[in-house]
C-alpha cells in the first residue's frame, strides 16, 4: 500500500496503478453529485439526451457542500455512497472513471465499476470541515435549483482518501 498524489483528470495509467488500500491525496478538477443530481442525470441519459455537463473521463464526488454567509464552502463531507445505488450505473456506463464517497455499495454498482474500470476513493466521513479546506475553487455546472445538491465543479487540493475499490474489482470492504 502506497501514499500517492493523484492529479485530475485521472488517466487510465494512473487508474491502473491504484490498488485497494492505497492512501491518496486528490488534486484537480472534479464534478459533484448527490441524490437529486445523480437521479436527474440518470433520467436524462435514459431518455437518450445529453447531460448539461461533461462526464466523460470525470471523477464524481458524492457531496452536498454547505456554505457560510460569505459564500465560502464550510463543510464538504462525503455522502454515503449506498444512497446512489440504483441510480449511478448509467453515469458509470457513460464515462465516469472514478467516484469519491464513503461506505460500501450494492453489488450492481460494484459490477458496473468493474465493467468500466472505475476506481472508488473513500474520503473521510465526519470530517466535512477538513474536506472543505481542500477545495480551492467551485462553480455550479447544472441543476442550480437543487442548492447544495446541484452539480458543481470543484478544484481539490490534496483531499485525503483511500482506494477502496480498484479497477480490477478488489474491494477493501470485503476484506
Amino acid at each position: 500500500m502506497a501514499n500517492k498524489e493523484i492529479k485530475f483528470p485521472i488517466s487510465a495509467d494512473v487508474i491502473s496503478s491504484l490498488k485497494t488500500g492505497d492512501t491518496v491525496y486528490l488534486t484537480g478538477e472534479i464534478i459533484t453529485g448527490r441524490d437529486k443530481a445523480v437521479k436527474r442525470s440518470k433520467e436524462i441519459l435514459e431518455k437518450g439526451n445529453k447531460l448539461p455537463f461533461n462526464i466523460k473521463g470525470e471523477t464524481i464526488f458524492y457531496v452536498g457542500p454547505t456554505f457560510n454567509k460569505q459564500g465560502v464552502i464550510s463543510s464538504a463531507g462525503p455522502t454515503t455512497s449506498k444512497r446512489m445505488d440504483g441510480i449511478i450505473e448509467p453515469l458509470l456506463d457513460n464515462g465516469i472513471v472514478a467516484i469519491i464517497g464513503k461506505g460500501d455499495v450494492a453489488q450492481s454498482v460494484k459490477d458496473a465499476m468493474k465493467r468500466n474500470g472505475v476506481v472508488y476513493f473513500a474520503a473521510i466521513g465526519g470530517a466535512g470541515a477538513l474536506s472543505a479546506k481542500c477545495i480551492s475553487k467551485y462553480e455550479i455546472l447544472a441543476f442550480e435549483e437543487f442548492g447544495a445538491e446541484a452539480v458543481y465543479k470543484f478544484t481539490l487540493n490534496k483531499l485525503p482518501a483511500v482506494v477502496v475499490f480498484d479497477k480490477d474489482g478488489t474491494n477493501l470492504y470485503a476484506k
